[in-house]
């Protein structure tokens, strides 16, 4: 399950993409539109600048605005960020794998079925992009 930080930056970043011709948008503007409180959205932002996904501007006409093109934006890239891994076992993350303890992966079921469903949930977070996002 999405975590609300996830669901606000997935929001925040469509917002900017609705608008990314009209240049920099202000924070608060984004937690108006899209029903985010402004403090938990300062830090995803700040977050998704750190990443060199977005970048801001100060003063008059500043606000937030994407570094790169929202279409060179994997969904997969802003889950990772925000969520960690997006397999549901450690033993078959492609980016956070840990062995299990009390397992052998080379005869667990759960972990063959495990990497079925990450490799078809990553078959379509890494096909689209924040750009698919948008209405």
């Amino acid at each position: 399950m999405l975590s609300k930080k996830t669901q606000y930056a997935f929001k925040a970043l469509t917002y900017l993409a609705e608008h990314r011709e009209e240049g920099p948008v202000l924070i608060a503007m984004i937690a108006r539109k899209k029903k985010i409180p402004l403090k938990f959205l300062e830090n995803i932002l700040l977050l998704l600048k750190k990443e060199g996904i977005l970048d801001s501007k100060k003063g008059k006409g500043g606000g937030y605005f994407f570094k790169v093109a929202p279409q060179q934006v994997p969904l997969s890239r802003i889950m990772r960020l925000l969520e960690g891994p997006i397999a549901l076992l450690p033993c078959v993350s492609l980016n956070f794998y840990q062995k299990c303890k009390d397992c052998d992966e080379k005869t667990c079921g759960l972990n063959k079925v495990m990497k079925q469903v990450r490799d078809n949930t990553l078959s379509v977070l890494d096909k689209k992009t924040v750009q698919d996002l948008v209405q």
